[in-house]
């Protein structure tokens, strides 16, 4: 009888993989938890990590265990560090008046490879979903409004995407900033409409932080 694991839409048929030993089907099973990759993708990369060296797979799984254990959340930014706070966060050549609202870590990197801008980050890992149960409780926007009450915040860039989510959150920011001194600007024009942060190129992407408007 043959044994179907399903795992992230990946399909695995042990009947099929019978002839590798257990310590490598139990690498492509993992492999294959990850996002993205496929059975057949996750076998390549275990008969991959096989093939390497010796040192070159410790080296790997070294990067995996730090990785694990020093990652933390930035007190700053709610972002990805390896310390108390990250590397953006802790350059004195950063403009800490110009805040950016992003949604998550990767719409950041986006945004850096663009070049466009020299402020600081706000991450709220997530956005508004009310269909979905995720209120303002279960993003991080306790911890923008306490910034913006230190005083040091001059501006506010609402970079969230376009989609009915991303929209909704940026109102409800920008209602919420209403009672304080600053500036607030939404991404403007370049992204398209429903479009996902991480996926627009760097060009579009300055575009739309250069031509940023008042909410």
């Amino acid at each position: 009888m043959m044994t179907v694991l399903t795992l992230n839409d990946s399909i695995i048929k042990e009947n099929e993989m019978y002839h590798y030993p257990e310590s490598i089907l139990n690498l492509i099973k993992n492999l294959a938890r990850l996002p993205g990759i496929g059975a057949k993708t996750a076998e390549r990369l275990a008969i991959h990590i096989l093939k390497m060296k010796r040192a070159e797979a410790e080296d790997l799984a070294q990067a995996i265990s730090v990785l694990k254990e020093k990652v933390r959340i930035c007190s700053l930014c709610m972002g990805m560090s390896d310390g108390e706070t990250c590397n953006i966060c802790g350059d004195p050549a950063r403009d800490a008046a110009l805040l950016c609202v992003v949604e998550q870590p990767a719409d950041m990197a986006s945004i850096e490879k663009s070049g466009a801008f020299r402020g600081l980050y706000h991450i709220l890992n997530g956005t508004l979903s009310p269909m979905n149960g995720i209120g303002p409780d279960d993003i991080n926007l306790k911890e923008l409004m306490a910034r913006v009450r230190g005083g040091q915040v001059k501006e506010i860039v609402i970079a969230t995407g376009t989609n009915l989510e991303g929209e909704s959150t940026a109102g409800y920011i920008a209602d919420r900033l209403k009672k304080h001194p600053v500036k607030v600007t939404r991404i403007a024009s370049g992204v398209p409409v429903g479009g996902d942060l991480k996926y627009v190129d760097q060009v579009t992407l300055r575009k739309a932080m250069e031509t940023r408007h008042a909410v």
